[in-house]
């Protein structure tokens, strides 16, 4: 730091389904279809059916694939007593309901929507197909590894930048990095023992030179509280520029 009353006590500055299937056994229950409105379908079972339906695919496939790639494997579906084409349609967000849900299958219902049989295999189409991407895409984005950062001046200035996006704190790489080289040449353990702040017993340190009261009013959340840590103290000084001069970018001198 390089002039006098350089960040002199300033003023605080506010930082700011999945798929799930349950099924019931019962006795067989005969809909007509005939003026329903819904899927009304009924179900013929043996005396103890099964206790839960299953969510199947064709053949065993890796346990996580593109999302492309599992959108084009069929989901299907067992039924269990007490299934009706309608609920299952809704269940699984079949587009165009239980009709859509029959045309598909209708070779394996028969003739009769009414009638479907527990342990009858049903493709649900491409509603659950589509939902299933889906599914993988947020898995696969659950599990996508966090940034990593060179522990080099590069690496401090953009885990810096990060952190400030997510502050709505302004600033640039080349902003940050044309006042880090000028104030310290790039050294995180540089300390100014000359200056008016010095003789004060607050002399300015690190990459941005920043005194201890400016770096704790300018503290960052989620940041060391040691102003000699790079990315701490790269951090609570754009904090204190966006306060004072509106960015970091506007700064070309002693501040």
């Amino acid at each position: 730091m390089s002039a006098k009353g350089k960040h002199r006590r300033p003023k605080q500055h506010r930082i700011a389904r999945r798929l799930a299937f349950a099924g019931t056994g019962g006795a067989a229950l005969a809909l007509p279809l005939i003026g329903a409105t819904t899927a009304g379908a009924a179900v013929t079972q043996p005396a103890v059916a099964p206790a839960t339906s299953t969510l199947t695919r064709p053949a065993v496939q890796p346990a996580v694939q593109p999302a492309a790639e599992n959108a084009a494997l069929p989901l299907t579906y067992s039924v269990v007593g007490g299934d009706t084409l309608s609920k299952i349609a809704a269940d699984h967000s079949v587009s165009g309901g239980w009709q859509t849900l029959y045309a598909d299958n209708r070779s394996a219902i028969g003739a009769d929507p009414s009638v479907i049989r527990p342990g009858l295999t049903l493709r649900l189409g491409a509603a659950a197909k589509a939902a299933a991407a889906r599914a993988t895409a947020v898995t696969a984005a659950a599990v996508k590894p966090a940034a990593t950062y060179a522990n080099n001046l590069d690496g401090w200035i953009r885990e810096s930048l990060d952190i400030m996006a997510r502050h709505g704190i302004p600033g640039s790489y080349n902003g940050i990095h044309r006042n880090v080289m000028r104030e310290s040449s790039g050294n995180p353990l540089a300390i100014n023992n000359w200056d008016s702040n010095a003789a004060a017993g607050i002399p300015s340190k690190g990459l941005l030179q920043v005194i201890d009261p400016t770096f704790r009013a300018y503290h960052v959340p989620g940041t060391a509280m040691d102003s000699y840590d790079p990315v701490a103290n790269i951090t609570a000084a754009c904090n204190y520029a966006a306060a004072r001069y509106g960015s970091i970018d506007n700064v070309n001198g002693a501040y």
